[in-house]
């Protein structure tokens, strides 16, 4: 992580805030934390901050601001905010029914890891994961923190049609298809929550970037019912608010 992030212009309309050149947890909580701090500022002319694995894209209308502007109140605000680790950890707690018809590439990951399938479940439901950023598709959460030892490859050949609310592994990440949509991750199970939701205005996607996932496995019976209550719009996702990280 950079000692002080650097500022890299991105057109005419955009100032990116780079933090470190490497995928680092402890980057991407501090530019979590300078998006907040943007947030609550509500800096004329800003439109939207993006966040990625290692750097803050901050969108601004170059008829009302300018990057030179911006870097100065983006500067002052890295002196004074704090490092994030104060702020408790959002959890989303993910219901997920693995292998079967609902995870076609369980084996695969089995094989390739020399673990039993409910070895691999285990692992899966072991480490609550961090969420660095959104991507591919709406709503679409790339996780990190996932136990090493189920670490597999992508497909070879992607799939033209992933159904939404599949869960995969790619490498050391794990993700769950907002959509559906084309994917070549190694499907091991499904979650009945929606994922994005363009009806919600307020809070489209139901995982957002420096969120945590904890994993939960359970029943095909029990993900029907689930199921039958997300699309009735009765069920209540649940979050856990715990102690912020190390």
């Amino acid at each position: 992580m950079y000692e002080t992030p650097r500022f890299l212009g991105s057109g005419e309309s955009c100032l990116v805030v780079e933090f470190s050149d490497d995928m680092e947890m402890a980057a991407n909580v501090r530019l979590q934390s300078l998006r907040r701090v943007l947030a609550d500022k509500n800096i004329p002319g800003v439109r939207e901050c993006v966040p990625t694995y290692r750097s803050l894209s901050v969108h601004f209308n170059p008829l009302r601001t300018t990057r030179e502007k911006l870097e100065r109140v983006i500067a002052s605000a890295l002196d004074s905010m704090d490092d994030g680790k104060s702020r408790k950890k959002r959890i989303l707690v993910m219901p997920v029914v693995y292998g079967g018809e609902f995870g076609p590439d369980m084996g695969n990951v089995s094989e390739h890891t020399g673990l039993p399938e409910d070895e691999v479940i285990r692992r899966h439901t072991g480490n609550d994961c961090y969420c660095y950023m959104l991507g591919f598709t709406p709503g679409f959460g790339y996780l990190g923190g996932m136990d090493a030892a189920i670490s597999t490859p992508r497909l070879s050949i992607p799939r033209i049609r992933i159904p939404a609310g599949s869960v995969g592994i790619a490498g050391d990440q794990t993700g769950a298809y907002s959509i559906n949509s084309p994917g070549g991750w190694q499907i091991i199970g499904r979650t009945p929550l929606r994922l994005f939701d363009p009806a919600n205005e307020a809070n489209p996607t139901l995982i957002d970037a420096g969120d945590w996932i904890r994993f939960l496995s359970i029943s095909a019976a029990e993900y029907c019912e689930i199921l039958s209550e997300v699309e009735a719009l009765r069920y209540v996702p649940e979050h856990i608010f715990e102690e912020a990280m190390d």
